[in-house]
């Protein structure tokens, strides 16, 4: 049971590798876009597309492991509602670069895209400390619930900086188009929505960690 687990959380390590791969994508996107080159932007998105189909790839390896019924039930399910956050905040990032994809032609004051770069940033910072909870949880709780209060921090910064988003579309309401406004707040939306749900990941590495800690 114990290795059917650590191979299990391996996978899910995996995961989030590739999870950080496309945030990092996703932030390239975002910098090249707001200083105009424009084809390194298009190249980080098709690459993050790319990378995305594998994270879909890990999930159905992960469950594939799970659905043999080797592992206490507790665990399994924390497992599961750990892995599928992950499928879903790739899900988000995705979104996130097809906003990314469309707004590339469009003329977005400074500000905002400056912004919109901050949040990125900080989506990469959140992703590093998650894959170093989940590394750790297997040898380590104590420094995988460091890892975890680090996402914390994190999404606590990037929360700052969606809020100043939203009072820079209001400040900019006047010279932006509607379409352009509405798809800038699907973007900043779907990012701020990656930093949830990597808290609320980091969360389940917490309960993930105290269980280890019983356990042994």
């Amino acid at each position: 049971m114990r290795r059917r687990k650590n191979k299990v959380l391996s996978l899910a390590s995996a995961q989030i590798g590739k999870a950080i791969d496309i945030v990092s994508e996703l932030e390239k996107a975002v910098a090249a876009s707001a200083e105009g080159r424009k084809d390194e932007a298009e190249k980080s998105i098709e690459r993050l597309f790319l990378v995305e189909e594998e994270i879909d790839n890990l999930r159905r390896a992960v469950f594939e492991e799970l659905a043999r019924g080797e592992m206490e039930p507790g665990p399994r399910e924390d497992i599961m509602h750990l892995v599928k956050r992950l499928d879903v905040m790739a899900d988000c990032v995705k979104d996130s670069a097809r906003d990314v994809k469309i707004l590339k032609d469009s003329n977005i004051p400074s500000e905002i895209r400056e912004t919109c770069v901050n949040i990125a940033r900080g989506l990469v910072d959140c992703s590093v400390n998650l894959r170093g909870s989940i590394e750790r949880l297997g040898d380590n709780p104590e420094i995988a619930r460091d890892f975890s209060r680090k996402v914390d921090l994190a999404e606590h910064r990037i929360d700052e900086e969606y809020l100043k988003a939203r009072s820079l579309f209001l400040k900019y309401s006047t010279k932006l188009d509607p379409a352009t406004l509405l798809i800038l707040k699907d973007l900043v939306d779907a990012m701020e929505q990656v930093a949830d749900i990597s808290t609320d990941t980091a969360d389940y590495v917490r309960i993930l960690a105290a269980g280890e800690e019983k356990a042994s």
